[in-house]
């Protein structure tokens, strides 16, 4: 299965507290889901807590094999920008691992560039919850 590579990355202090998270809780996953306000924030779990479905897509791995969904619905959206995951002090609401820590994950984008749009319209689709093995 080819995984999408360059639509999704952490900020280095994202990345110190996904693995402070795994290092309790063990192997991690995101997911996105598209709702409004929280609801459109990523949220992180311990992988297979949540279950992922055929309606979601399969971002990319971050932080050495952390998969990031996103519900397909939010993909379209979404589907031109690469995203950021980054840190913030403050509580976001939800079941999110780092909701006791103090801080919530939130998401910054920007468009692709030209060459990183044609490299995706030559790839694959990018694997969904009924395809992936994640």
């Amino acid at each position: 299965m080819d995984v999408p590579t360059g639509l999704v990355e952490l900020t280095p202090a994202a990345g110190e507290l996904v693995r402070r998270l795994a290092e309790r809780h063990g192997p991690l996953m995101f997911h996105q889901s598209g709702g409004c306000c929280d609801g459109s924030a990523p949220m992180c779990y311990p992988r297979g807590e949540f279950r992922v479905g055929g309606s979601d897509v399969l971002l990319g791995l971050v932080d050495g094999g952390t998969p990031f969904w996103m519900s397909a619905d939010q993909y379209e959206y979404w589907r031109h920008t690469h995203l950021t995951v980054d840190v913030v002090a403050g509580r976001g609401s939800g079941f999110s691992l780092e909701a006791p820590e103090g801080v919530r994950f939130l998401v910054r984008s920007r468009l692709l560039t030209e060459e990183e749009l044609d490299r995706l319209a030559a790839a694959p689709p990018p694997p969904t919850g009924d395809t992936a093995a994640y």
